[in-house]
């Protein structure tokens, strides 16, 4: 059988103030071709639909139509709720999915709820463990059900969720291709850059002897560097098909491939997407800003001027693609470390604004002169 293998489409996503929505449709339009190209019997898509738990409507609109073209690839279509998704709300748009066709899984319910099977259109059967994002406030609460002693209660987040797992893949067997899809971290995986930090944390990671080795195929999302991980069966991350943030430059967004049979090891194969702008970081001063050839990339800017009131306004008339401009740190003073800080008592607002600047090499007189009028304005 063929799969499909995305995850982190984080639709909603704002790059400092830039609205990024045909980005992500482009995107997910061009999934769609690849899966109309590569015709897959199942989509995966590894959690984190949304960039944050409240979407608005138009992303909702986004999400919807990409899984529905998805669908009518013929492929089935497996979607489980990330740390950024709100899983309830997912859940509570399964009426909808499953008239259109499409497994949706947004929260841990009954162990039932989460072995999904189904037979390819050339007879060769499967069955999927769908495992969405659970905190750790929700790991106890989603292993109850598995009837804890008070011990088992109090063990880590990687043990509860190996329990879920151990239970949930009992009866893989090699009758047909086992797979499994969850959103988490896996110890020594690389995060991609733009990854929600809290969630990333050493107490959120996971072993990787966590997955069976009777598991034809583990699809994660969570982490958005496209990326295998060394463990007893083939575990990858798609990665995100969308760069959501500088950090992330370098990354090469796509979605994988899957070929495999019962009783055929997993074929990975990597697919670019290409449909969004590059993510790229410049140095220099004006004049060799001024230089640059940068194409339609969106860009972060370390600018080697001295600090200035006007500065960030002149790069982005260079580069008006400039999202994000800061003073490069090789041009700013060393630092406070061992310098007298000014004493305040007694002294006026303009006069502390003024030694502050001074402190920090930014002595602009226009900024004084602003901070001037700012606080007129305040202290009338």
């Amino acid at each position: 059988m063929k799969i499909l293998h995305t995850s982190d489409w984080h639709v909603g996503k704002v790059l400092k103030g830039q609205p990024r929505a045909e980005e992500q449709i482009a995107a997910l339009a061009e999934i769609v071709q690849i899966a109309q190209a590569e015709q897959p019997d199942l989509v995966i898509v590894a959690g984190d639909l949304y960039e944050n738990a409240a979407p608005a409507p138009e992303s909702t609109r986004i999400v919807t139509r990409a899984l529905s073209a998805l669908r009518r690839t013929g492929a089935e279509v497996i979607a489980i709720a990330g740390n950024h998704d709100n899983g309830a709300a997912m859940d509570a748009l399964r009426g909808w999915a499953e008239a259109a066709g499409i497994t949706v899984r947004g929260t841990v319910r009954h162990a039932e709820d989460h072995l999904i099977t189904g037979v390819t259109a050339g007879g060769e059967a499967w069955r999927c463990v769908a495992l969405p994002f659970l905190s750790q406030r929700y790991a106890v609460r989603a292993t109850e059900m598995f009837d804890l002693t008070g011990a088992e209660a109090n063990q880590t987040y990687a043990d509860h969720l190996q329990r879920m797992l151990g239970v949930l893949t009992e009866d893989f067997d090699g009758t047909a291709v086992n797979l499994i899809t969850a959103h988490l971290t896996v110890v020594g995986a690389t995060a991609g850059g733009g990854e929600r930090e809290a969630h990333t944390i050493q107490a959120y990671a996971v072993p990787a002897t966590l997955f069976p080795a009777s598991a034809h195929y583990v699809a994660l999302g969570h982490l958005h560097r496209r990326q295998a991980v060394n463990a007893p069966c083939p575990v990858h991350y798609s990665g995100s098909p969308v760069a959501v943030d500088f950090g992330e430059e370098e990354n090469s967004p796509g979605v994988l491939l899957v070929e495999v049979a019962a009783d055929t090891p997993a074929k990975v194969r990597e697919i670019a997407v290409n449909a969004t702008r590059p993510l790229r970081t410049v140095r220099g001063t004006l004049e060799e800003l001024t230089a640059l050839r940068t194409g339609e990339a969106w860009l972060r800017v370390y600018v080697r001027e001295s600090p200035r009131a006007g500065l960030r306004e002149e790069v982005q008339e260079l580069l008006p693609r400039a999202l994000e401009v800061r003073i490069d740190p090789d041009v700013l003073p060393d630092g406070e470390d061992g310098a007298p800080r000014a004493r305040r008592a007694g002294r006026s607002p303009r006069d502390l604004f003024a030694a502050y600047l001074e402190e920090k090499g930014h002595d602009d007189p226009a900024v004084r002169e602003l901070f001037d009028q700012l606080y007129a304005e305040v202290d009338q």
